[in-house]
């Protein structure tokens, strides 16, 4: 028979698989000789058995289970059935990785209409054995049966009101009876069913709702938001009981061994007098300091002390630890590394490694490479956010960092409104580039459509522009300017909160406080590029994001897209002056202009980034996206260009395009318009030249052609770019070393990469566009379903965040072995917005790619996901 039940002293920190995270540590304080309450785990394993198979008990388990606890009867002296040594047990619950009050926990099991009276007589305290009866019959009735704990709160709320008492601990034993009547009562009203007297059914009722908490709704929210697999099941912890509910001697509380906020060394923690752990969470009474420990229990404290450095020095980390007191015998009853902000992670790991707890390794491994973002942008105060009125939390979290503005539903309206001094926040069904002043200027953006990849969130993100998009819970007038959401109406200039790191948003001004970098942080970041592999490069091609980019020692640019170089309103003009005219002068006549512009783009990106690698793609979006398309926006472009607006109209028409993802871009624009790409490889080119000769910068763009989906279209555009380069080379009598590739966001591009390697000097996977055209998904509607997908487990996350191994990886797995076949030092990375996502980055690593990019805020995420990888593989 397969064990599926162990004793605390049969296991060991290093059985988090099978014992959950609880009790492994209940098994290794165990192993450590410190004061733990007695008792035995059921493995994750018989959660996922019984969860598996109809959520029914196996006789083999039952039985097992039923083994354990005589052990547990006949080493602790107690029994169910004992009058005089009555056994109580708590029932918690404890998955691999910790889930704090996901799941569910069942104290005092054992009680019952005899066993009080046994309880009362054993401790002389008819008060404290009724108080664990009715926290039984009310804990019972809310995990077990699935009664709403409102019924009892609302009922003790209104005895304590009618008999003048103020907090639980006043309540006498006879009003405690009172209550504990009135609570079985509720079960036969709402359940038609009575309390359970018989301590052993009891037991497994309580094992089983602990064992389908795991499938509980909070619980599954939490593993998705955390990537928890849904195949892990939690352990059950049934464990002798002790009483910090047993009087003024008595208490219970949680602390950390360091400051979880700011790393401070140094204990932090609350306690309760009379109380058992449930009250601390709760926050009925308000706990005490830890500190105030000393004065209170003096040996109590000091011995609290001594095993808290034991428990920081044995695990090497900051630990989050639960004990209860009883009559001034101090009891631990669960230990786990500490939850902390971002702010307090970076300080304890480097003062761990000082310490010599951590070596620089395990320091950098302690860390959420995602935590980053809580450093580098404004958060918002978190006693203010609980005091906040919730507009949404139904938003997907875009891009980093809190915000709070006035309403604003166009760009011009946020541009005027900024003008005078007001902060705004820019609010609209989606976005294009004729919104991109309104961006520029907002303090954060907000969509009710469009994913993670949609034209809002990837220019926030370039931008360190929080972001919430796709939050589906919006209703956006942008004619009438009100905003409808599920609580209610905002109209413009109504002031909102937005937390791009969670997706929330608020009412009204919320509290924020500035996060900046620190002496930790630049540390972290020191040891990270020592161990990573992995170039990390930035998509930026503004000043202000390459300056960003560079700050944070980004080793260049993977991804400069011209396209964003084109929406300023004299060069929008220009383009599309380009585009809808149908004068072959007037066409050159603007594209010649267009160069103008291009060479100073260049220029400045190239004397920003001085000599590191710049990856310049070249124009890649349908051309329609440079049209107007709002009746007002095309007659005043009609008036701009001196074109008759039917005329405009019919143009913009021809250009209209029914999946434009699909259809007139990237590759595609320069087969049909080969001057279009021409002019920008001279722009490159020219100011390459300008650099080399008035600053000395020895300048070597990288030009992406993107789009490439057949051999063909990157021979004849590679034999086009390269003749214009070379005549201007010859031309101006110069060297300019450029190198020529392509961007893989085709899965034909994938299969053929021996074939495109050949007409190629590198190769760049990008990873938004190959992901959509693998799934089929369009990653700017994806916001719609995709969320479905992962809660019914068709999709584990969201494709367009976290690499899909299985396919989009495989392809890319097929592409770069095929291309080092050919040429075994192909320089290879991504420029897709999963060049930052730390999972993604991972798996780029082991396939051996030169770099990632990623916008330059999450450059140091990719430092340490790209360290954390290059460790790991060791």
């Amino acid at each position: 028979m397969t064990k599926r039940v162990y004793r605390f002293k049969e296991g060991n920190a290093e059985m988090k698989e099978i014992l959950g995270g609880k009790g492994a540590n209940l098994a290794e304080m165990t192993r450590l000789g410190l004061p733990v309450p007695d008792g035995f785990t059921i493995s994750t394993e018989a959660c996922m058995d019984y969860l598996n198979n109809g959520q029914a008990f196996t006789s083999e388990l039952k039985k097992e289970i039923e083994t354990y606890l005589e052990q547990l009867e006949l080493s602790s002296g107690k029994s169910f059935d004992d009058p005089e040594n009555i056994m109580l047990l708590s029932v918690r619950s404890g998955a691999k990785f910790s889930m704090p009050g996901m799941m569910d926990t069942v104290l005092n099991l054992g009680l019952n209409d005899e066993n009080v009276k046994h309880l009362a007589t054993i401790t002389q305290d008819e008060s404290f054995a009724y108080d664990c009866y009715r926290r039984l019959l009310q804990m019972f009735g809310d995990v077990v049966f699935g009664i709403d704990t409102s019924h009892f709160e609302g009922y003790l709320d209104f005895y304590k009101q009618k008999h003048s008492v103020l907090v639980d601990s006043d309540l006498t034993a006879e009003q405690l009876k009172e209550i504990v009547t009135e609570y079985k009562r509720i079960y036969l009203e709402i359940k038609k069913l009575e309390f359970p007297q018989d301590p052993r059914e009891q037991l497994f009722a309580a094992v089983e709702a602990v064992f389908s908490s795991w499938n509980n709704e909070r619980a599954k929210i939490y593993r998705q938001l955390h990537r928890i697999p849904d195949n892990l099941g939690t352990a059950v912890n049934i464990q002798l009981m002790v009483f910090g509910n047993s009087g003024n001697q008595s208490g219970t509380g949680v602390a950390f061994t360091r400051n979880p906020s700011t790393g401070e060394n140094k204990l932090f923690g609350e306690y309760l007098i009379n109380a058992q752990g449930e009250d601390v969470v709760a926050g009925i009474r308000t706990p005490l300091p830890i500190a105030n420990l000393k004065e209170a229990m003096p040996e109590v404290y000091q011995q609290f002390v001594e095993m808290s450095e034991l428990l920081e020095k044995h695990y090497r980390d900051m630990q989050d630890i639960e004990f209860t007191i009883e009559n001034k015998k101090l009891y631990l009853l669960q230990t786990r590394n500490g939850k902390r902000t971002a702010h307090s992670a970076f300080k304890i790991a480097v003062d761990l490694v000082e310490e010599g707890l951590k070596t620089k390794e395990e320091g950098i491994m302690s860390l959420d490479p995602q935590s980053v973002n809580q450093l580098l942008h404004p958060v918002f105060v978190e006693e203010a956010l609980k005091e906040a009125d919730l507009v949404s939390k139904a938003g997907l979290p875009a891009s980093p960092g809190s915000a709070t503005g006035r309403i604003c539903f166009d760009a011009a309206t946020a541009k005027e409104w900024v003008d005078r001094g007001e902060k705004v926040v820019l609010v609209r069904q989606e976005t294009s580039p004729e919104d991109i002043g309104g961006m520029v200027v907002s303090e954060a953006i907000v969509t009710s459509r469009g994913g993670m990849t949609s034209h809002a969130a990837v220019v926030a993100r370039g931008m360190g522009t929080c972001c919430v998009a796709g939050c589906s819970e919006l209703e956006i007038d942008e004619f009438l300017k009100v905003v409808k959401y599920p609580n209610g109406t905002l109209t413009e200039g109504d002031v909102i909160s937005v937390d791009g790191t969670n997706g929330d948003i608020y009412v009204g001004h919320v509290e924020l406080t500035l996060s900046e970098k620190n002496e930790y942080f630049e540390q972290i970041m020191a040891w990270s590029k020592e161990f990573a592999r992995l170039e990390i490069r930035m998509n930026a091609e503004t000043e202000n994001d390459i300056k960003t980019g560079i700050a944070f020692d980004a080793n260049g640019i993977g991804l400069a897209r011209t396209e964003h170089m084109f929406f300023a309103p004299e060069r929008l003009i220009e383009m599309r002056r380009f585009i809808l005219s149908d004068s072959t002068l007037a066409r050159k006549e603007a594209l010649e202009t267009i160069l103008e512009y291009q060479i100073e783009d260049f220029k400045t990106i190239f004397s920003t980034t001085q000599e590191k690698a710049v990856v310049v793609r070249l124009l890649d979006p349908p051309l329609h996206e440079f049209v107007p398309s709002k009746q007002a926006d095309v007659e005043r472009v009609a008036k701009e260009m001196d074109i008759r607006y039917e005329v405009l109209q019919q143009r913009i028409n021809e250009l209209h395009e029914i999946n434009p993802m699909l259809g007139h871009r990237g590759c595609r624009l320069a087969i049909t318009y080969p001057e279009l790409y021409l002019m920008q490889a001279e722009a490159i080119i020219r100011s390459a030249i300008s650099l080399q000769r008035e600053m000395k910068l020895d300048v070597n763009p990288e030009i992406m052609i993107p789009l490439v989906g057949m051999t063909g279209e990157l021979t004849i555009l590679k034999e086009k770019i390269n003749q214009h380069i070379q005549h201007i080379l010859e031309e101006e009598k110069a060297t300019i070393a450029y190198t020529l590739g392509t961007m893989i966001e085709l899965p034909r591009a994938c299969l053929i990469a021996d074939e495109l390697v050949k007409d190629a000097d590198f190769f760049s996977f990008g990873t938004n566009d190959l992901t959509q055209m693998t799934y089929g998904f369009s990653r700017d509607d994806a916001a719609k379903y995709i969320n479905q997908y992962i809660t019914d487990g068709i999709l584990p996350v969201d494709p367009f965040q976290t690499i899909d191994e299985e396919g989009v990886g495989e392809l890319i797995r097929i592409a770069v072995k095929k291309a080092r076949t050919i040429k075994p030092k192909m320089k290879i990375g991504v420029c897709g917005e999963l060049g930052g996502d730390p999972e993604s980055i991972a798996f780029f690593d082991k396939l051996g790619l030169d770099y990632v990019s990623c916008s330059p805020y999450r450059v140091p995420v990719a430092y340490i996901a790209a360290a954390q990888s290059a460790i790991q593989s060791k």
